[in-house]
């Protein structure tokens, strides 16, 4: 059977359309698109999505039009008219947070930070969606306000404790969600939802206005098609919040952004899928693709890993779960389900020797790893061992829940980053996925690998009509204190007679990709080789362009270089990124050749 395919609960045959992804209907926008259209498309997606338990408290529809009415009367933010949803442990305003617990719930007279970024960039909330009760759990089987079928097969789980969020995203009814991420809840809903999950470094992201799971291990996480739409959400919620205890400082990351790159993969027999070769054979493919992107594979012993991995539902990180709710537990423990109570209530257990005892542990673990993270760049794992029927995880909740977790427990205990991306899919039709991990402050990098991987394998495997296509190649993650990123049009492409001024002073190609469709091209005149200039217009046109990293340290020899008419400034890209690259005055211009309907200069090479 096909490998590749696309959500068949979202396909052409809806009778509303889902959403496209954050950068297509961003571009739509761009065109006249209004808020107010797009909040009759979120309307009629809604209404024909019929999948039961994703929503705990949906924005009623008279609230939609009018957020979208505000909008179109207001100057436009980052994410004007994006819809979007919140896990129901997130605070926000007037609407009720309910854990997935109905004797809990409460009416929050603030929003919380992250959400409040994005209603600020003008976002549009759709609601909030359905959780594992208290984020306590990785199955999406834990809520008495339903259990939520997978989006591709409904007799399989859609992952947890961010059920909701992911399946809002999977079955096209916003452009991105929030959820939250302690032991996983941001990376298994998006493996078994076909979807980017990015699970920030610890504090990159206020967690205020979060109800607690683990408190020191919480993250705010997010759902999208793509990690550029990740990214793109990343960039306005991360920021420093000084009434976050938890928030941190993170000083921009040295990205590797070159072609060749050391990934780590646990060793052979340690790498576990409970007797599912399809899932093997999935993440050994996915392997031989990030060889083919450039990837050397360093097999590393994942035992420590593991071992961190036990310490979340094993020891003392328990007893921060039992103190979030202590008092309602005490009061009503009754009102959650025996399966959520059991695990919560084990947390009474420990004392303070135990909590020492565990932190002195991890940390030597953390000692221990150290070592293998001088020798990768990044780890890569399957997301999940292999999926799991909703009758045999209500069967068997608790080992099953501990499988799905095989791979996801340690990240946050170990204070790394992780992007869980699409890898193909199972022979069953079920969605595969590998999460990318990395030591905090990495998010960013983590995103262009991701992004790259995820193209490499739809490319691989035949796939046509998935989210990429709304999306040009990622350039915006580039968060590098050591190379600058340029765009060049021109001779300087690689492969063309000025490209050697580049890889001369250790430029790298980093994509090829496109211009917003907001330049005009031409050929100008009294220049041998012949060069383009590249100016800004509005009714221009979508021009291809290489992305090229250069060393800082060379910066300055490369702009000697550059003659007039021509300068550097900041040329926008098709993800809506922007970059430094070539651009032209515009008295050059006069009686040069608009070559714009070519689509690039070596299209007009070709011709000439």
């Amino acid at each position: 059977m096909d490998l590749v395919k696309t959500n068949p609960a979202i396909g052409t045959g809806a009778k509303a359309a889902p959403l496209p992804t954050l950068h297509g209907l961003r571009a739509a926008l761009a065109t006249g698109l209004t808020a107010q259209a797009v909040a009759e498309q979120v309307i009629a997606r809604r209404r024909a999505v019929t999948a039961e338990g994703i929503w705990i408290t949906p924005v009623s529809d008279q609230a939609l039009r009018e957020r979208a009415r505000q909008l179109d009367a207001a100057p436009q933010g980052p994410l004007f008219a994006i819809p979007f949803a919140v896990k129901d442990n997130i605070d926000v305003a007037g609407l009720p947070t309910t854990a997935g617990c109905p004797a809990f719930a409460y009416t929050p007279e603030s929003t919380a930070p992250a959400v409040q970024k994005l209603l600020d960039a003008g976002a549009m909330l759709v609601g909030k969606t359905n959780l594992d009760q208290f984020a306590t759990g990785l199955t999406g089987t834990r809520s008495p306000y339903g259990i939520p079928a997978n989006a591709f097969d409904a007799d399989y789980i859609s992952g947890g404790s961010s059920s909701g969020s992911a399946l809002a995203v999977a079955h096209g009814l916003v452009c991105f969600a929030l959820g939250t991420d302690t032991a996983g809840s941001g990376r298994v809903p998006a493996a078994l939802g076909n979807l980017v999950g990015l699970k920030p470094s610890r504090g990159l992201v206020s967690a205020r206005g979060v109800l607690p799971a683990c408190r020191s291990l919480d993250c705010v996480s997010v759902f999208a098609p793509t990690s550029a739409d990740a990214q793109a959400v990343l960039a306005v919620i991360a920021g420093v919040d000084v009434e976050d205890p938890f928030s941190r400082v993170f000083p921009a990351a040295a990205a590797t952004t070159g072609t060749r790159f050391r990934f780590g993969i646990p060793q052979p027999a340690q790498r576990e899928f409970f007797a599912d070769g399809a899932s093997l054979a999935a993440f050994e493919r996915a392997i031989d693709t990030l060889v083919a992107l450039g990837g050397d594979p360093v097999e590393v012993d994942y035992a420590p890993f593991r071992e961190a991995a036990r310490l979340l539902y094993e020891g003392p990180w328990l007893a921060e779960r039992y103190l979030a709710i202590r008092e309602f537990l005490d009061h009503q423990p009754e009102a959650l389900l025996p399966v959520v109570r059991q695990i919560i209530e084990g947390g009474s257990r420990f004392r303070a020797t135990d909590a020492f005892a565990a932190q002195y542990r991890l940390l030597a673990l953390s000692q221990m790893l150290r070592a293998q993270w001088l020798d990768i760049d990044l780890l890569v794992t399957p997301t999940i061992p292999t999926p799991y029927t909703r009758a045999a995880v209500l069967a068997d909740p608790l080992t099953l829940n501990d499988r799905l977790g095989y791979y996801t427990n340690h990240v946050n205990l170990l204070d790394l980053c992780a992007v869980a991306v699409p890898a193909g899919f199972l022979p069953n039709g079920l969605p595969f996925g590998v999460t990318l991990q990395a030591p905090a402050g990495n998010d960013r990098a983590l995103l262009l690998r991701a992004d790259r991987l995820h193209r490499a394998i739809n490319e691989t495997l035949g796939a046509t009509g998935l989210p990429l296509a709304d999306t040009a190649p990622m350039t915006g993650a580039m968060a590098n204190a050591d190379v600058l990123a340029i765009a060049v049009c021109g001779g300087h492409m690689q492969g063309l007679p000025l490209n050697a001024e580049l890889t001369s002073l250790g430029g790298e190609l980093l994509a090829r990709t496109r211009t917003a469709p907001a330049y005009r091209l031409y050929a100008l005149a009294g220049f041998s080789p012949a060069r383009p200039g590249l100016v800004r217009d509005a009714a221009g046109a979508s021009i291809e362009v290489e992305v090229w990293t250069l060393p800082l340290a060379n910066v300055g020899t490369f702009l000697a270089g550059v003659p007039a008419p021509l300068a550097i400034g900041s040329v926008e890209l098709a993800d809506g990124g922007l970059v430094k690259g070539f651009l032209c005055e515009a008295h050059a211009i006069a009686g040069a050749r608009d070559i714009s309907a070519l689509g690039g200069w070596r299209a007009w090479l070709a011709n000439s």
